[in-house]
């Protein structure tokens, strides 16, 4: 398939596009031509990468609440969009600790009411709800969780994104006459532009900014580390499988990294700590919510049904994480270095 003939002049509904991830998103589908509607909170972090790519002036942005329904049905109403990808959410595991009812209305019930406003759109052909690795019942295999295996969460973020699969699932299975519904299950994203609290990276760039030695928490997990782009690709790929050929699609979907990019915590702190010299880490002793230790993702369905393959290696998304903040240092043009990473990535 022509992924960027495929997306121009499409109108596509993004939720969640003042998030990292939705920025991300919103730049290649308006480089790629596609008319972006967004709906979301107004960004949670100072900065924000949807500010200092001005992503305002390129995206017709809607600010309200998912937890809302009627607002998020006249959102959807006005765009009148031909694909969604949901990923408006709660993503911080920590947060949901201190505010699992938020969470779960978010998460879960933010996901009822988009799908709900989803049934009443004309002309909608596929939607895409994002969810997470997290999902999975995790019983610290070393294999990768399948996308058949089944849904828990010990915390309350996924035990969230749990629901939102059975809640997505429910839909596709009583409504999947009228739209193609699936959801995508992604591993742990970096990239340049992320700033939320109790994050790797972010904590990493702030130690820098304000000199201070940085403090790890889980020096020893294992995650299935991927850049943005990475899982970004496989939404467009499903979105697109799901527009085109419909319920053969409609299903879900793991996208996470080749296997050898499943590292520690650690290997991730020493390897930009040869890219920032000014970079000190020492492992937090203090008490932490519990946080699984081994997590990693089977994408072999995705490689053999859509022909997803992950693009650029781990060292390679660090470098390019490593260059983004660079940049912001330097003052430079962020939507510039931005849209430069997306042509090297579609390149590739």
């Amino acid at each position: 398939m022509d992924t960027a003939e495929f997306w121009r002049g499409r109108r596509v509904l993004v939720t969640g596009h003042t998030g990292f991830k939705g920025s991300w998103l919103s730049t290649w589908l308006v480089q790629m031509g596609s008319k972006v509607s967004g709906v979301a909170l107004d960004p949670h972090t100072d900065p924000a990468m949807f500010n200092l790519l001005g992503l305002a002036e390129h995206v017709d942005s809607h600010i309200a609440d998912i937890r809302d329904a009627a607002a998020l049905q006249k959102v959807v109403q006005a765009c009148q969009p031909e694909i969604i990808i949901h990923m408006a959410a709660q993503a911080l595991v920590r947060e949901s600790y201190t505010d699992p009812v938020g969470t779960f209305m978010t998460n879960v019930m933010g996901t009822a009411h988009l799908l709900e406003a989803a049934r009443g759109a004309k002309n909608l052909g596929a939607v895409v709800v994002v969810t997470s690795d997290k999902c999975y019942e995790n019983r610290e295999w070393v294999w990768g969780y399948r996308e058949s295996d089944a849904m828990g969460g010990r915390d309350p973020y996924s035990a969230s994104k749990g629901c939102a699969e059975l809640v997505t699932a429910s839909y596709r299975q009583s409504f999947g006459e009228d739209i193609s519904i699936a959801s995508a299950r992604a591993g742990n994203v970096i990239g340049g532009g992320d700033w939320s609290e109790d994050r790797l990276i972010p904590d990493m760039v702030r130690a820098i900014e304000s000199n201070e030695v940085v403090q790890i928490r889980n020096p020893a997990a294992i995650r299935p580390w991927q850049h943005v782009m990475e899982p970004l690709a496989g939404y467009l790929l499903l979105a697109e499988h799901l527009f085109t050929s419909g319920s053969q699609y409609a299903s879900a979907w793991n996208f996470g990294p080749a296997v050898e990019d499943t590292q520690p915590v650690s290997a991730l702190v020493e390897r930009l700590s040869q890219n920032f010299d000014s970079l000190e880490w020492q492992i937090d002793k203090g008490e932490h919510p519990h946080e699984a230790r081994f997590l990693k993702l089977d994408i072999s369905k995705a490689v053999s049904d859509l022909g997803y393959q992950p693009r650029i290696s781990l060292d390679t998304a660090l470098d390019w994480t490593a260059r983004w903040y660079q940049a912001y240092f330097d003052g430079q043009d962020m939507l510039d270095v931005t849209q430069r990473q997306i042509d090297d990535f579609s390149r590739g």
